[in-house]
């Protein structure tokens, strides 16, 4: 395995990268109960959907470990999922035998951009600092969707606004959704406390520590399920369980709606939200493993967008959404994660999760936040590597690009304004020659897109 994965080499080992794994899939072991969820409400079968949608998360994750040897995890990406289901399906009324097409027909796409090295020549374009910011971006953006998903961040008259007590001991729901946010934050305290202390796995722990308090607190009644509101029991409901058929969604594409104007569009949104969003999350763990050289390129970074289109491709014959590269890999990046023995371990337990689903989706959100918020914390930590004082002709850009991210909820809208500004603001600056001819390709695609789109 040394060998193979070049552990020494990338200053790691296999205890560590085993780590890392197990912390990427538990961060993003949610996705196996919302895909089918979601595409649930498509008409699909969700029994097949969870079958289909781990085996093209093992699929494409072992791909990424044995093709490209990085520590990324892939799986059905949320966004697009849901503009499959809500947009696509229910919204313009196709099938969604109609809607895998395109999704098939994008992962092609992908496949020969890959291919033909167009991917590769437009990660390569971004200027360093902002794969610098694109990596602080994602870290907001993480911190924010750990806040969301523990409740400590809910929707209020400001938009949004910080979770109540004094509401949730007055409407009743105390004992389900308030002691969720409680053990949250206790959780956020213990990870933090574990990290300061150089704990090995204080990610990992953290999650398993936070989640054994919340069982804790079921058993002495203090906290009381109530599935009607989305909360459930903290206990699996058993240990193993057989996979669904994938009969329902096998080999389900629909073809006959390809050549219409409409098909067209929907495709055009599947490509630009994936790529944009692959390349930033891409970008923003490489810079954090360190794995970027000195010009700012990701060695094998062919490969890994030929997995990530490979795996989207194999996805939709299963019968799920689009695979893509996820954020919550920057989980076990925070762990020392750096190479695909990383990816390798999550892979198998995507594999695992088939037989023993009733233990991994007992896992809950309030267990997981914590997690992410102090993987956004880490890769904040690259925010000092941009000059803010004396080149502030690049710090702006990589400023909009982080708070894009960010407060847009859109690591694609994130890119795009940071490529937009740094575009404009040179060619204004007198320094357009400083700028790709691909930057400017891409600015002004971008730019179409908002107007168009």
């Amino acid at each position: 395995m040394e060998k193979f994965f070049e552990l020494k080499e990338r200053g790691t080992n296999v205890r560590t990268e085993i780590v890392a794994g197990i912390t990427t899939f538990i961060t993003m072991s949610y996705i196996l109960a919302v895909n089918p969820l979601i595409l649930g409400a498509a008409g699909m079968d969700a029994g097949a959907i969870f079958t289909a949608t781990a085996l093209a998360s093992a699929f494409a994750t072992f791909l990424m470990a044995f093709l490209a040897n990085m520590p990324f995890v892939l799986s059905a990406g949320m966004g697009l999922n849901a503009y499959f289901a809500y947009t696509v399906v229910i919204g313009m009324g196709y099938t969604w035998q109609q809607a895998l097409a395109a999704i098939f027909v994008e992962g092609l796409i992908f496949i020969l951009l890959s291919l033909v090295n167009i991917r590769e020549a437009i990660f390569n374009s971004i200027p360093p600092s902002l794969k610098i910011a694109v990596s602080v971006g994602i870290g907001l953006f993480i911190s924010f969707i750990g806040l969301q998903n523990a409740h400590i961040v809910v929707e209020g008259p400001t938009l949004v606004t910080l979770y109540s007590f004094k509401h949730s001991v007055e409407g009743g729901m105390f004992q389900s959704e308030g002691i969720t946010v409680l053990l949250a934050l206790i959780g956020l305290l213990i990870t933090a406390f574990l990290l300061i202390k150089d704990f090995k796995g204080s990610v990992l722990f953290g999650i398993i520590a936070t989640w054994g308090l919340g069982m804790i607190c079921q058993a002495v009644g203090l906290y009381v399920p109530n599935p009607e509101k989305g909360f459930f029991s903290l206990f699996p409901n058993g240990i193993i369980s057989m996979p669904a058929s994938l009969e329902p969604t096998f080999m389900q594409v629909d073809f006959s709606s390809v050549l219409s104007f409409e098909f067209f569009s929907i495709l055009m949104a599947f490509l630009f939200v994936d790529l944009f969003d692959t390349i930033g999350t891409v970008i923003g763990c490489a810079t954090k493993a360190n794995l970027l050289d000195e010009n700012g390129k990701l060695p094998k970074v062919k490969q890994v967008l030929l997995t990530d289109a490979i795996g989207t491709t194999a996805g939709s014959l299963l019968g799920t959404s689009t695979i893509t590269t996820f954020v919550e890999s920057s989980a076990g990046i925070a762990e020392g994660g750096k190479t695909g023995l990383t990816a390798l371990t999550a892979g198998a337990l995507f594999l695992l999760a088939l037989f023993f689903s009733p233990i991994f989706l007992a896992i809950p959100a309030f267990a997981t936040a914590p997690a992410l918020i102090i993987v956004g914390f880490l890769m904040m930590q690259q925010v000092s590597k941009i000059n803010w004082t004396s080149d502030v002709l690049t710090a702006v850009p990589a400023y909009i690009t982080i708070f894009s991210m960010a407060f847009m909820y859109s690591i694609s809208e994130g890119i795009c304004f940071g490529v937009i500004s740094y575009t404009l603001l040179h060619a204004f600056s007198g320094k357009g020659k400083d700028v790709t001819p691909l930057m400017y390709i891409l600015t002004v695609l971008f730019i179409l897109k908002y107007a168009l789109l």
